[in-house]
């Protein structure tokens, strides 16, 4: 069954003077809903393009309007912590939730960006492939051994965790930490109102380890410089008028973060769409070529991250209301990306739909667009690519053990937290 059938018992149509921003989340990711979002999505948007809550913001659903706002700056995308954080005081924002300059905008979001960015440049992301096929292949040697296992444990963690580690100068002996911290911090950019007080504490504890760890890192690289991010943006703080200790800190933790997490989301699924649907990994194993556009199609069908806000810097109209400044909308990605007025049968998964088609389909939104567009997709969609073209070569049968597999808790950065199967040589 596709994912997309999964939810039964959601109204059609949904009244939106009735929706507030906690219960729509609730509703659209709650437990009920976690495997599939998508028939509330269909319900939201066909109800309308925008609907109000009572914190202010607004649920806008189309894809038209999404990429209007994305692709915008006078859209900020400054005031998330205000907006679904309210309780974290504002002078600590910045280091309770680090995200740098994913939550900035120009000049700072611009400053910071650039300089995490020589990390991704294209010809070092490319460069990155033989590590990246080495690495795939250990992993896949371990599974096909193994015929049964959970992919998210034994492939989707290791794979892009491995990767952006070793890019930031992060040691291996480090990495289950890690990897902890970074869970507690996706969870913890959930909206507040929608956490626990032990994930409250998990985020808090989390942000502050995580910013010592990289400070005794970056002291370490100080003195002894090494071929990695960490070297290269301490060097750029003795420089002594481009970053400050704060920004530094929360860069780190920033690429860290979202160069695995997101990634591990993608991994997760993807397989499991396909593996829903086997009929398109026939069509990948038939036509191998169609690898890169399967990556994109994955991301559309279900991407790794739901949903965004923006808030207007000036008065801006956007699905028929004119905001004022400071007014703010929640970006529903997913709902966005199964759009029937951008996708033909979005609800379909087909591996063909990015390749070489006539028209060009629009923009998915699973990496945002514009300015914040992710840093790390290109090296991302290359870790997956190289990880489907590699299991589609080397597994002669692909086989889902559980159909109903447990997702993690998290809203935003949504995502599987384990997915049992079968891979055989």
């Amino acid at each position: 069954m596709n994912a997309s059938a999964a939810s039964p018992g959601v109204s059609d149509t949904i009244d939106s003077d009735t929706i507030d921003l906690t219960e729509t989340i609730l509703a659209l990711f709650g437990l009920e809903h976690r495997a599939d979002p998508y028939p509330l999505c269909r319900s939201l948007r066909e109800a309308g393009p925008l609907h109000r809550t009572p914190l202010g913001l607004y649920l806008l659903t189309r894809h038209s309007d999404c990429v209007t706002v994305l692709q915008n700056s006078a859209w900020s995308h400054a005031d998330e912590a205000a907006q679904l954080h309210g309780d974290v005081e504002a002078h600590e924002a910045a280091a309770e939730l680090p995200t740098s300059f994913l939550w900035m905008d120009p000049p700072d979001h611009t400053r910071l960006r650039r300089l995490v960015g020589k990390a991704f440049t294209p010809r070092l992301v490319a460069g990155l492939r033989p590590r990246i096929e080495r690495l795939v292949d250990g992993l896949l040697d371990n599974a096909l051994a193994a015929g049964e296992f959970d992919l998210i444990e034994t492939i989707a963690y290791p794979l892009p965790l491995t990767v952006v580690c070793e890019l930031v100068g992060v040691p291996a002996a480090d990495h289950a930490l890690v990897q902890q911290w970074s869970q507690w911090l996706g969870r913890g950019f959930d909206p507040d109102a929608l956490l626990s007080p032990q994930e409250r504490a998990d985020r808090s504890t989390a942000s502050r380890d995580f910013q010592a760890y990289f400070r005794e890192l970056i002291d370490e690289r100080k003195r002894q410089p090494a071929d990695d991010l960490l070297s290269a943006l301490a060097a750029v703080e003795d420089q002594g008028d481009v970053l400050t200790e704060l920004e530094l800190l929360t860069s780190c933790v920033t690429t860290l973060v979202a160069g695995h997490e997101t990634t591990v989301n993608l991994v997760g699924n993807g397989i499991l769409a396909l593996l829903r649907n086997p009929d398109q990994i026939q069509v990948l194993r038939e036509r191998p070529e169609l690898v890169p556009a399967a990556v994109e199609e994955l991301l559309r069908y279900d991407p790794p991250v739901h949903l965004t806000t923006r808030s207007a810097t000036r008065p801006l109209t956007i699905g028929g209301r004119t905001f004022a400044e400071g007014e703010g909308v929640v970006v529903l990605i997913n709902s966005a990306n199964r759009d029937p007025a951008a996708f033909h049968d979005p609800d379909r998964l087909d591996v063909t739909r990015f390749h070489q088609r006539t028209p060009v389909p629009p923009h998915q939104l699973a990496f945002s667009l514009g300015i914040h567009y992710c840093l790390g997709a290109p090296l991302a969609q290359l870790e997956m690519e190289i990880l489907l073209d590699r299991l589609l070569r080397r597994a002669g049968t692909l086989e889902l053990l559980d159909d109903d597999p447990p997702y993690k808790p998290n809203i935003v950065v949504r995502g599987l937290a384990a997915l049992q199967m079968a891979a055989r040589a």
